[in-house]
């Protein structure tokens, strides 16, 4: 069963994260986990994890492109 959780949760998070972006609602994945919790704690739980998870993955890789855009400006200027 977890193995459902995990496939269905993070397809869930992948489409959702792609809308939001699309449409620049910010905080659509947090009424998307209202839903499911209406339906499924455990599938909430999932979800919510993989958002959060894929969203500090952004901000992580945003800070370290920044950071090679920085030092390559430094090395060059």
């Amino acid at each position: 069963m977890s193995g459902t959780i995990e496939t269905l949760s993070a397809k869930l998070a992948s489409d959702v994260l792609e809308i939001q972006d699309a449409i620049g609602q910010e905080r659509l994945y947090v009424e998307v986990g209202d839903v499911l919790a209406a339906a499924s704690q455990s599938l909430e739980e999932a979800f919510l994890t993989e958002v959060r998870v894929r969203l500090a993955e952004r901000k992580a890789r945003d800070f370290l492109d920044q950071r090679i855009k920085d030092v390559t400006a430094k090395l060059q200027g």
